[in-house]
């Protein structure tokens, strides 16, 4: 058994050592046939850079936020990298059964942690075996988040962690009975019933089992090092050691998600100038090789836990989008089409080869296969990415959210977007609208721009206008950003004259633009029209330049001398796609605000007594997360905050809220789309939020009250729904409770206020 035991251990470690190393070759050959990034993105600040990686593996601070999935894998994952001199004391036990480690092997610490990082990895698997098998999509259907992922390649990577975390607890056991421990001791405080149990055989038994099991340990350890040396793609056992190069280079060094703002258009790793693009700009993203090199890394990362999937709005109303697969999948076509591509293989914008038929002769002809599917079409037309998946992303930021290794799912999907839009224009016809009424009126509405001051007619208190009643802004504490729904669109309108309202009853100084300007772009980026989002954030940052009162040169710059910090240019909006667009994005632009949310000032006026809210708003109440203001701008508190202060409510969370909270699905542009696949995901919110039987849903965003009323108002009328149950945005529910009854009856003057018909 001894010499058998060797041999075999022997040729393993030399074909799996040797395996592996041109596995890492292979891989890193494969990430640089990715796109370069803009110099310096994701390599600023190495220290910070290493230090969240740190944070993030030891703290499983992602992983930790599913319970007992994240305390179990943090074992495994542990176990996996710091018992790794094991192997070694298991390579000398095959040669003496009684060897030990140098120095460390008769250490009492060390023993105590072997013993129980060991003991505790072989609980984690089993742990996380039970938790599979519980969630195992036995039927067809979308309730598993594994509904999709390689189960077989799962269960061999369990099997083999299972299958080593028995060996390293044997073999240290057998070591205790063959160094003669006959008490109860430190280094053995788990397996000492074991050890004692062992103590009765004779010493070639004892040796025997030695052999078996640090054979056992080793064949395993290795078959595994070659299993996954020759699949270069199996992401549930590389996500083991690409996990921590992907979370280095994410998009923030110091951690944060990436959500927020959306990158700039590159071609080649610089930014592309839409004034005057060059000849070889490449737009969006049709090839898998014009993914960054960062995107490669994404793909390969994913370890198919299916956490974004079992967050994303569009899976869970039956649409085609699971985040999880569409990674997959194009993990797959990137991988099955990299010799073609390592070959020199590619195709010019006029779809001519670029390699000879030289170059390709020795290409597998599955690779020259795989290089002819499209990446956006049809299954008729095997693409590797159906059109609907692509079209029903709500960019809501689940997925990147959840996603324990920091993929980015919201930055491919709108790369391979823009493609379809810029260069294919093929994309839901409805949204086309959309973008003619941006191009010519600067609304998503067509409608004039006079109508954006409409509003103001209707309070009965002046609303100062940049540079009609005021010069600029310096002479006010605020600029009011109202935006294109605040303004134009009938029941977001109440928001913004209840907003107005409360900042006049506490005597905030403030004003709003003129009528000027634009749609900030958000719903034209997130469909994929760059260079429209471009067009209208560059007027939008020049009038806003302008109302700050700093001037420009000839060039279109701010001067030095007018330019004023960041500090001094506040901004307040209710809209949080306004919110993200100016405050994330429009220093991209070079417009540097301070934008906070109509929410955050609310809450600290009403902390500092200048709003009161004394009038009790009697019922239960829910409130709806914003996916812009909550997953992308970590702005969570202050609307709760407003909701608890107001008397007479009574707050009742939704099972899906803050990081795990569910979209209206009007984010990504879908305000604009039909939805025509599946279940209409604000009926999903909406049906989640009624089974609290609320008197009041509220929110804070305009998108999400148009959405949410929407679905509420249908399900009046179909009897599904008390016709007492308001949908209002949390300023609402504050004025309500600051102004003081205007009858006995105690009818406010906002409750009064007849329901105006929603804009077509």
């Amino acid at each position: 058994m001894q010499l058998a035991a060797i041999i075999v251990s022997l040729v393993l470690i030399v074909v799996g050592v040797a395996l592996f190393g041109r596995a890492l070759l292979q891989i890193y050959n494969f990430m640089r046939l990715g796109q370069p990034v803009p110099a310096g993105t994701r390599t600023d600040d190495p220290t910070q850079r290493t230090l969240t990686v740190v944070k993030e593996f030891l703290g499983h601070t992602r992983m930790n936020r599913w319970g007992i999935v994240g305390v179990a894998h943090w074992f495994v994952a542990v176990g996996f990298f710091t018992l790794l001199l094991t192997i070694v004391n298991a390579f000398g036990q095959l040669f003496k059964a009684d060897w030990l480690l140098p120095v460390l092997g008769d250490w009492a610490p060390y023993n105590v942690y072997v013993e129980f990082i060991g003991t505790m990895t072989v609980i984690g698997i089993l742990a996380l075996i039970v938790i599979r098998q519980l969630s195992h999509p036995r039927k067809p259907g979308r309730k598993s988040r594994f509904a999709g992922s390689n189960f077989g390649q799962a269960y061999f990577v369990e099997a083999v962690i299972l299958i080593v975390g028995v060996c390293i607890f044997m073999l240290h056991a057998l070591e205790g009975a063959q160094h003669h421990v006959d008490g109860y001791e430190a280094s053995f405080f788990i397996s000492y019933p074991v050890v004692k149990w062992l103590g009765g055989m004779d010493v070639s038994t004892l040796q025997n089992l030695t052999y078996f099991f640090a054979g056992l340990k080793i064949a395993t350890s290795f078959i595994w090092m070659i299993t996954v040396a020759l699949k270069t793609d199996m992401g549930v056992a590389w996500h083991r050691f690409l996990a921590f190069p992907n979370i280095w280079f994410k998009r923030n060094a110091t951690g944060e998600t990436s959500l927020g703002a959306l990158l700039p258009m590159t071609s080649g790793g610089k930014p592309i100038d839409f004034t005057d693009p060059g000849d070889d700009d490449v737009f969006g993203v049709s090839q898998v090789e014009q993914f960054s090199w960062k995107g490669l890394l994404d793909f390969s990362t994913c370890t198919e836990c299916g956490r974004c999937q079992s967050q994303c709005p569009a899976w869970n109303t039956g649409k085609p989008l699971s985040p999880k697969l569409l990674i997959m999948s194009l993990r797959d076509h990137a991988h099955a089409k990299a010799p073609y591509l390592l070959a020199g293989g590619g195709k010019t914008m006029e779809g001519e080869e670029k390699a000879s038929e030289e170059q390709l002769k020795d290409v597998p002809a599955a690779a020259l296969a795989e290089a002819e599917r499209p990446l956006i079409g049809t299954a008729e037309e095997n693409g590797v990415i159906d059109p609907d998946v692509l079209w029903s992303c709500t960019t809501c930021g689940a997925c990147v959210e959840q996603c324990p290794v920091d993929i980015e799912h919201v930055d491919h999907i709108v790369d391979m977007r823009r493609y379809q839009v810029m260069i294919e224009s093929a994309f839901p016809s409805e949204a086309g609208t959309m973008l003619k009424n941006l191009e010519k009126k600067g609304n998503p509405w067509g409608l004039a721009k006079k109508q954006r001051l409409e509003w103001t007619k209707e309070v009965d208190f002046e609303v100062p206008v940049v540079g009609k009643d005021i010069e600029d802004l310096t002479e006010v504490e605020y600029l009011y950003w109202v935006g294109c729904a605040g303004a134009l669109e009938d029941r977001a309108k109440k928001t913004t004259k209840a907003f107005a309202e409360l900042l006049h009853i506490a005597g905030v100084k403030f004003a709003i633009m003129g009528g000027d300007e634009k749609c900030t772009g958000d719903s034209a980026r997130r469909l994929g029209n760059e260079p429209l989002f471009q067009e209208l954030g560059m007027e939008n940052v020049a009038a806003l330049n302008m109302a700050f009162g700093e001037e420009m040169d000839d060039e279109g710059n701010i001067t030095p001398e007018s330019k004023k910090p960041k500090s001094a240019k506040k901004i307040v909006a209710t809209c949080p796609h306004c919110l993200n667009t100016i405050g994330n994005e429009y220093p991209q632009l070079g417009g540097d605000y301070e934008v906070i949310h109509h929410t955050q000032l609310l809450q600290h006026l009403v902390d500092e007594g200048k709003l009161v809210p004394v009038t009790p708003v009697e019922g239960i109440i829910t409130y709806h997360d914003p996916c812009y203001l909550g997953r992308h701008n970590k702005i969570y508190t202050p609307p709760r905050e407003i909701i608890g202060k107001v008397p007479g409510l009574r707050n009742e969370e939704m099972h899906r809220h803050k990081e795990r909270g569910f979209c209206c699905g009007a984010g990504g542009a879908r305000m604009w789309m039909e939805e025509r696949i599946g279940k209409r995901i604000n009926n999903e919110r909406v049906d989640e939020a009624l089974s609290l039987n609320p008197d009041i849903v509220s929110t804070a965003c305009p998108f999400c009250l148009v959405m949410l009323t929407d679905s509420v108002n249908g399900k009046k009328n179909d009897g599904k729904a008390k016709e007492s149950i308001q949908v209002v945005d949390v300023a609402q529910l504050l004025l309500d409770s600051v102004k003081t009854p205007a009858d006995p009856a105690g009818e406010t003057e906002a409750e009064s206020e007849p329901e105006p018909e929603p804009v077509k």
